[in-house]
């Protein structure tokens, strides 16, 4: 399987092209567009508890869409949800990837998702305390909310990302937990709730918007929309009053 990508990274897409009779699977409604003659086939992948697990867990969808390539060949176009970027990582026989969850888009056959529970230093992380984890062997596309940063981090090397920046790591990096600020009053204060620490060596992937900031803003302006019917708030939040 080929990857390439485009209009990123605002409004990223990226092409899988596939040989004669190669498979891919990918996030139930990221295709946008695919050639003639792929065939698309829609199934609990894994069975029903591990789908149940991928989507009440890992913040994916139930069923799981496999795209088949002709015997000519093919290619299937994909893209997220919100506008952002979208990139591609090859997972290896040693090296696994972790994604947080609705980054993840699509994976050549050979790789296998999995829910994987982070422990209860993760619990309360924007993650829920499950992430998905990319193993086997081959290419893995993922999408992010924003711009797209990887950050190289040496053996011992270390940095911190609030929990809703977080895109993706790779399994030799170390990650923990904890509270941006010390106590209620100046987690309150600054705005910040929990963040990770990642530490070397290995690739860290981040996001420079955050999905949370925009349920919350969409919230807000909702409930601030009161008078002049649904949607008002929200309208006016973006358009003014005029």
């Amino acid at each position: 399987m080929e990857i390439t990508t485009r209009h990123t990274p605002a409004y990223g897409v990226a092409r899988l092209t596939l040989v004669g009779g190669e498979q891919v699977r990918a996030e139930s409604g990221a295709m946008m567009a695919m050639s003639a003659g792929v065939e698309l086939s829609a199934k609990a992948e894994g069975g029903m508890m591990k789908s149940l697990k991928r989507a009440a867990l890992g913040g994916e969808s139930f069923f799981i869409s496999t795209y088949t390539a002709p015997s000519q060949g093919g290619w299937v176009d994909v893209a997220a949800r919100l506008p952002g970027d979208i990139s591609s990582y090859q997972v290896g026989a040693s090296q696994a990837l972790f994604v947080s969850k609705g980054s993840w888009i699509a994976n050549q056959a050979s790789v296998e998702i999995n829910t994987k529970w982070g422990g209860f230093k993760n619990m309360f992380g924007s993650e829920g305390g499950f992430v998905l984890r990319a193993e086997g062997q081959g290419p893995i596309v993922f999408a992010c909310y924003g711009a797209l940063e990887v950050w190289n981090l040496d053996a011992g090397q270390r940095i911190t990302v609030d929990t809703g920046h977080m895109v993706a790591y790779e399994e030799s990096v170390t990650m923990s937990i904890r509270k941006a600020s010390g106590g209620l009053v100046q987690t309150f204060k600054s705005g910040e709730g929990l963040v990770f620490d990642f530490e070397g060596p290995g690739r860290v992937w981040t996001q420079t918007r955050n999905p949370n900031e925009l349920l919350g803003w969409i919230s807000a302006t909702l409930g601030s929309g009161s008078s002049g019917g649904p949607g008002q708030g929200i309208a006016g939040g973006l358009f003014g009053r005029g």
